[in-house]
């Protein structure tokens, strides 16, 4: 066996773990029972891949180059299974971020008195952000072949408006400083929960969180200046 051979089975073998840390996080996440095995045989592919295309002389860690080619490897995957549905994923991805920021309003409500002039406010201020969350939801994984369920579920002229918004939005998303782009791609794009975005960038969850809240609030005056009511 060639040292290249032996030295990309190192790689495969040093890459395990994160293989079955990153299939349990999907596991946990996917809103349906799948079997944890066909979710770490989906990730051991993208970390044979990841091994193959390594280049140690770039100065990057390996668990850091293939910690995208594994998880892209696994939702890969899982578009392929026939449970799913791009509605049913995105529905999903809605409402673990809309509890995140209801979570969130929570912990800062009991953390300050409001008054009842304030409620219409902190009323219209959650909605938005709850209504950024939900578009944002419908963004990323579009090359996917998902089997789809709601195909013709919604007339032409509301599907031109959503595709008019989600457009604005990307282009938005694609101004953020680096950090706050990179966690909400994480997020939405990648389909991440927030304590793996916030594990990405190296900060607490509680920071994440509220920076997430602030990109929340920034896009969605953004998206009112622009009109997209």
């Amino acid at each position: 066996m060639s040292n290249q051979l032996v030295s990309r089975q190192q790689l495969i073998d040093d890459g395990q773990p994160l293989v079955y840390s990153l299939a349990s996080r999907i596991y946990r996440t996917v809103p349906v029972r799948v079997d944890l095995d066909d979710l770490i045989a989906y990730g051991e592919l993208g970390l044979a891949e990841a091994a193959r295309d390594f280049d140690a002389s770039q100065g990057v860690r390996f668990t850091t180059f293939a910690y995208y080619r594994v998880r892209g490897a696994i939702y890969d995957g899982l578009s392929k299974m026939s449970w799913t549905s791009r509605g049913r994923y995105r529905k999903h991805r809605f409402q673990q971020m809309a509890n995140e920021v209801l979570q969130a309003d929570s912990d800062r409500s009991q953390a300050s008195e409001r008054s009842l002039d304030d409620d219409a406010n902190w009323f219209g201020n959650v909605t938005e952000n709850l209504a950024v969350v939900y578009m944002a939801s419908q963004l990323g994984n579009e090359d996917q072949d998902w089997s789809l369920e709601d195909a013709g579920s919604r007339t032409a002229p509301a599907t031109l408006a959503q595709q008019e918004i989600s457009q604005k939005l990307i282009e938005l998303i694609d101004t953020l400083p680096k950090n706050e782009q990179r966690l909400i791609r994480t997020v939405y794009f990648d389909g991440a929960t927030l304590q793996d975005a916030a594990n990405i960038l190296g900060i607490s969850k509680s920071w994440a969180s509220r920076m997430h809240a602030k990109i929340l609030e920034q896009l969605g005056r953004s998206l009112r200046q622009l009109g997209a009511d």
